[in-house]
Parts: structure tokens; C-alpha cells; sequence
């Protein structure tokens, strides 16, 4: 036991962690759950603020103008088992054994040997914290998700509401964990992963849409285009641009994925900083989440009624740019809380430059069916970025008349579209996207 509180004081003084998640570290050391049916509100919260992120504390202290509403609760229910599929599973057993980290000569890092699976099932040092990105990285995903219509809410400081609605559309290629499938889909050679947006509504930015495609090779750069309509043309994007906001919304290219992390590993360097019990809410009900009346306005957390929230066993990394890439870059820093059992990062907290709390990422994900599989918790096309320097939010979630987001086979049909088909996966169906 001694040694157990050594090393854990040791953690938070080489990590200079804040003195809320030191304490929320060591608390959860001590607390191994909450009784389910507890209600947490504002009036309790801080007898639970161990099992909560620095962002969601400093959203029920106040700590900024975002502040969570005093009529803001959290039902907490049992702790379930989600895994990834048996395929997933199976390569992992099969191949992890084989991956090894590189040193590139720059200093950075990338592996070698990775077929599919979680990289990384048991991570331990040297490099525990990058191995944990890395799992992040790899974390199951079917090899097609994609959802028709979603709508994103922007609100700034004086309470304005407006919103986008969009599609979006993300492709594995490569390392794909699904029965049925081979590993690597050959119809885009040396592909990893493609995503796309592309804007339905207003109508003034319609057809505007952005593509990234990511690589098998983790030491090559994603390349991003974007269509603009007005040119009738699309334009390749700058690799540095990886700080712009995504679709005018309070996320950056690096922030949207499946997860809170969507930069390249390889750019990364990441510090284990220990392990959390985290309240997250992995099942939402599909019916009630894409309506605002049951969100907590302003800052559009769920109500009860929307769904439960677990106490999740996590990893917590500090995960910042490689000392080469780090000038000019947007975040000094990136928490993120990995959930062990999906690998998925689900909260975030993002710093500036100078070290000052800018953004708290809630990227929930959730249960979707998954043809073949069953229900798995992956992306589920919801999620909320706070920017608490300017007061500024974005709120995401699926809307019109399909309210999950869609896997695999359920992909080919939807809205009377082939989104399965590579003209949302490929630059040469960019030019097609006004069709």
C-alpha cells in the first residue's frame, strides 16, 4: 500500500497535474463505484467530483461563464461490459504480440507489425501513455459508419442559437475488425481511413464538403480537401491545417473522430498520468437525444430522461505535440480519458498554448447495431465542445428521420443512397457531390 501511494504521488509531481485531479486520483484509489440510483445534482456534486473530468467539475463549480444549471442531474446506473467484436477480439489475441515501437529519427514514434486488434490490450511502460493514444487510435470501428442527416447547434455568450445539418461518412480500409470483411479492403491501396462532411443546410453552404484521408503508413501526413461549391472545384488543404475548425464548429480537424483524438499519432507524445473512474452516459435513448427539449439549456446536457450514466474504469494521458511540431500548434495540451474497455478517449480536456483550461470535449459515443455483430458502443454521432475562453458551444446530434447512426451493410441503402460507395471516400467523388 505504501508503495502503491509512492508512486502515485510521484505521477502527479512529474505530470503537474492540478490539484483537482491529484485529489481525484487518489480519491480514486478509495472509491469503487457509486450506488446505482444515485442522483448527483448541483447541490451534491462535489461529494462525486472524483469520478468526474477537471472540464465537468469546473462546469458545476462555475469556475467559468459555462456553467451547468442548478436543476441539472445525473442518474447513475449500473457499470455494464462492452466489448469489441469477437473479430476485433481475435486479432488482437493473434497479432499484438508482434507490435513494436519505432523510434523515427525526428524523434517521434510510430509501430510496426500491427495487423488489427488493440495494439496495445495491456499497455504498460516504457511509453504506457503512447501505447494508450495508440490503442485510442486503433479502437474498434465498423468499417462504414454514416448517418444522413446531423445537426450540429452553435450558441455563443449572448445565448444566439443558429444551426448547420450535414451527413457524414467514415471508411475503414485498413485494420478493419468485422466478420466477413479481409483486414485490408484493396480498393484503396495504402488507404487507412477516410472521412467525410458535408453541409445540407443553410443553403448558402450547402454542398460544402471536407474530406480527409488517413494512412496506413502512420509516418505519412493525411491529405484534406475541400469542395467549394462557388469554384465548382475542390482544393487540397495545407497538413499544418489541422487546428481549423471543423465545418465552422468549436472542434478542430484534430478533435472529430470516433473518439476525442483525430490527430496522427506519430505527432504525439503522451504521459500516462494514472487511472480514473469517469461517469459516462453509453446509452442514450435514440428517440429522445436528437431533441433540444430534453437537453439542460444553455450548455444542452441530457436530462434523465435522455439516458443513465455509468462509472467507467479509464486511462488518463496528457497528450501534446512532438517538441518539432509543436510551434504554432493549437493545444498545449489534450487530457484524455480512454475508457479500457472500448480503448475510445470519451472526455477531453483541451488547453491553450499558455496551459489555460480553452475547451471540454464530451464525445459519449454509443450502442448501435451493427449488422452481424450485434450492438457495439462506438460512434453514435453525438457529442458537445465548450470553449469557456469565448463562450462559445457547439452541440452535435443526429437529427431528421433516422435517429443512429448506421454501420456497415445498413450503409447501402440509406435515404435511397450508397454511402458504402467510394464517391464519399475518394477525391475523385468530391467532384460528384452536387449530383
Amino acid at each position: 500500500m505504501k508503495r502503491s501511494r509512492v508512486a502515485l504521488v510521484a505521477v502527479v509531481l512529474i505530470a503537474g497535474l492540478s490539484a483537482p485531479m491529484a485529489c481525484a486520483f487518489a480519491a480514486a484509489n478509495n472509491e469503487t463505484a457509486i450506488p446505482p440510483g444515485t442522483v448527483i445534482s448541483s447541490s451534491n456534486w462535489q461529494q462525486y467530483r472524483q469520478f468526474m473530468t477537471d472540464g465537468m467539475q469546473a462546469l458545476f463549480a462555475g469556475t467559468y461563464t459555462w456553467k451547468l444549471p442548478p436543476q441539472f442531474q445525473i442518474v447513475v446506473a449500473p457499470t455494464q461490459h462492452y466489448e469489441p467484436t469477437p473479430t476485433y477480439i481475435a486479432q488482437t489475441e493473434k497479432y499484438a504480440s508482434q507490435v513494436k515501437i519505432v523510434t523515427l529519427p525526428d524523434g517521434r514514434h510510430t509501430i510496426t507489425g500491427y495487423v488489427g486488434g488493440s495494439p496495445f490490450p495491456n499497455p504498460q511502460e516504457p511509453m504506457k501513455g503512447w501505447k494508450i493514444l495508440v490503442d485510442d487510435w486503433y479502437a474498434y470501428a465498423p468499417y462504414v459508419l454514416c448517418a444522413d442527416t446531423n445537426t450540429l447547434a452553435f450558441e455563443d455568450r449572448f445565448g444566439n442559437i443558429s444551426h448547420l445539418t450535414q451527413f457524414f461518412v467514415q471508411h475503414l480500409y485498413d485494420h478493419i475488425g468485422d466478420a466477413g470483411m479481409p483486414v485490408t479492403d484493396n480498393s484503396s491501396p495504402g488507404v487507412y481511413y477516410t472521412e467525410i462532411i458535408s453541409v445540407e443546410e443553410p443553403e448558402q453552404a450547402r454542398y460544402t464538403a471536407v474530406l480527409t484521408l488517413y494512412y496506413a503508413d502512420l509516418t505519412k501526413s493525411e491529405d484534406t480537401y475541400i469542395f467549394v461549391p462557388a469554384l465548382r472545384r475542390s482544393l487540397r488543404l495545407s497538413s499544418a491545417a489541422r487546428c481549423s475548425p471543423a465545418i465552422g464548429s468549436d472542434y478542430a480537424n484534430d478533435d472529430t473522430r470516433h473518439g476525442a483524438f483525430n490527430g496522427n499519432p506519430t505527432r504525439f507524445d503522451a504521459t500516462f498520468l494514472g487511472e480514473r473512474k469517469v461517469l459516462e452516459m453509453p446509452q442514450p435513448d435514440p428517440d429522445l437525444f436528437p431533441k433540444e427539449e430534453y437537453y439542460f439549456k444553455p450548455l444542452y446536457f441530457p436530462k434523465p430522461e435522455v439516458g443513465k450514466w455509468e462509472v467507467r474504469d479509464s486511462n488518463v494521458i496528457d497528450v501534446r505535440r512532438v517538441p518539432s511540431q509543436r510551434a504554432g500548434y493549437c493545444y498545449g495540451k489534450r487530457i484524455l480519458y480512454c475508457d479500457k474497455e472500448i480503448y475510445q478517449s470519451v472526455w477531453a480536456d483541451l488547453y491553450d498554448e499558455n496551459m489555460k483550461l480553452w475547451k471540454i470535449d464530451y464525445d459519449p459515443q454509443g450502442l448501435i447495431d451493427v449488422p452481424g455483430e450485434g450492438r457495439r458502443w462506438t460512434n453514435d454521432g453525438w457529442g458537445m465542445m465548450f470553449d469557456v475562453q469565448n463562450m462559445h458551444l457547439t452541440w452535435v446530434v443526429l437529427s431528421g428521420q433516422h435517429h443512429a447512426v448506421r454501420a456497415n451493410a445498413d450503409c447501402k441503402n440509406l435515404g435511397g443512397l450508397d454511402y458504402t460507395d467510394d464517391r464519399y471516400s475518394s477525391v475523385r467523388g468530391l467532384a460528384e457531390i452536387m449530383r
